[in-house]
């Protein structure tokens, strides 16, 4: 059930990709997902957890002490928040911002279980805020579970004065910055293996299009078809406007948008 629950919060996010919002709404539906029949699904914990790691002869401690109950849906705002003007102001570099939200959303620990599952999840949604779609290629849940003692390893490091805001989160955004360049790197091998029949690159563009909703402009359909090249999107664009879509706007910066269907009275 939970492999199955999983998939769906992947197709989600696949499929809506940077349309989805990183909201509180989005977040609990992930965790629904991916948790499917499980009583507290989509629910925030309702009882103070700690993180507990338990060594093989079966001596236990506390690794890290999580935001209180009471306290998370307020700790669940300010992050949503705070991601939100980060992209706006652009404190740091929007991937580094993807990463710092994974460890806050890990540090908050806002759900009884499934957390580590539902942070590769919104960190995977980031990326499509960030413009970079490479997990809809290869899994960075697989990568991530590879190297997991690492991952364990660096979010302790980076948890370290978390509450009293004197942590250093480079450990993790570089554990992660590091996985996506191993995903970029086996995405870019993978194309190199594959030769594309005729039509292929077309029917790629095509279907990318026909995901937009909304405004879009030439360099969102290159980022969702890597190896197509700048050349054949806007003959592509070119051909497909005034039948399917049109153009919003002059010059380079012009938007597209699907044209709407008429009606039949």
């Amino acid at each position: 059930m939970i492999k199955v629950t999983f998939r769906d919060a992947l197709k989600l996010i696949h499929e809506r990709g940077a349309t989805l919002p990183i909201s509180e709404a989005t977040i609990k539906k992930l965790h629904k997902l991916s948790r499917g029949k499980i009583w507290d699904a989509g629910k925030y914990k309702d009882k103070d957890i700690d993180i507990i790691q338990t060594y093989p002869d079966g001596r236990s401690r506390i690794r890290f002490k999580s935001v209180p109950a009471k306290q998370t849906p307020k700790a669940m705002a300010e992050l949503t928040e705070l991601w939100q003007r980060g992209l706006r102001e652009r404190w740091v570099h929007p991937f580094a911002l993807a990463a710092a939200l994974n460890l806050d959303f890990l540090c908050i620990h806002p759900f009884r279980d499934g957390n580590g599952r539902v942070s590769r999840l919104l960190f995977l949604l980031a990326c499509y805020h960030c413009g970079l779609e490479v997990g809809r290629y290869i899994s960075l849940e697989r990568l991530i579970e590879q190297n997991k003692e690492r991952y364990y390893e660096v979010l302790e490091q980076s948890s370290q004065g978390w509450h009293e805001g004197k942590h250093d989160p480079w450990p993790t955004i570089n554990f992660l910055l590091y996985t996506l360049t191993q995903a970029c790197k086996e995405f870019e091998s993978r194309l190199g293996q594959v030769k594309s029949p005729r039509g292929e690159k077309t029917a790629l563009v095509e279907a990318a299009i026909a995901r937009q909703s909304g405004e879009f402009s030439g360099s969102d359909i290159q980022r969702a078809c890597p190896g197509v090249s700048v050349d054949l999107i806007r003959k592509l664009l070119k051909r497909l406007r005034g039948t399917e879509i049109e153009c919003v706007g002059r010059g380079p910066s012009a938007k597209w948008r699907k044209k709407q269907k008429k009606r039949v009275k």
